[in-house]
């Protein structure tokens, strides 16, 4: 069995992130899990965007950072959700979206890290200028074994 280690893209554009996002959607599945970091300003939202294109919703994304969670429906329901203002793992329990269906998306999702369990997918998003970014996938648990690495780069 193949196991796919941690890796990184770069784009040089916020297009290209949202490019990038787009191709990560085909690969998602009912029950995935994905937390998604940067600093503010980095691009998580225009990823999820590119995500959320990907699976076939055409309302536009924005950021859930005051409404804390928001919902798109298309090939799959996409949970999208903000957990800079949450108060920690036991918020995002009260919640309850661990078993919604669909995929969960996570921003800042370092914060609620401990409460999800060991199968999701780890992504950042670094700055690198003002229009590039290195988006670096870590696939933790199953998303170990679904080469995600061969079909992204």
């Amino acid at each position: 069995m193949n196991i796919c280690a941690p890796f990184s893209i770069t784009v040089e554009s916020p297009e290209a992130t949202f490019a990038l996002g787009r191709r990560l959607a085909p690969l998602l599945t009912d029950g995935d899990v994905v937390l998604l970091n940067g600093r503010l300003g980095a691009g998580k939202t225009l990823f999820v965007g590119g995500v959320a294109e990907g699976l076939g919703i055409t309302d536009p994304v924005t950021s859930p950072t005051f409404v804390i969670v928001k919902q798109y429906v298309g090939f799959l329901r996409l949970t999208h959700v903000d957990a800079y203002r949450l108060g920690g793992t036991a918020e995002l329990a009260d919640l309850d979206l661990m078993d919604n269906p669909g995929v969960l998306i996570v921003e800042w999702g370092e914060a609620v890290e401990s409460s999800i369990g060991s199968d999701h997918l780890n992504i950042r998003i670094d700055h690198l200028s003002e229009t590039s970014r290195a988006i670096v996938f870590e696939p933790k648990g199953t998303w170990q074994t679904r080469q995600i690495d061969r079909v992204l780069p």
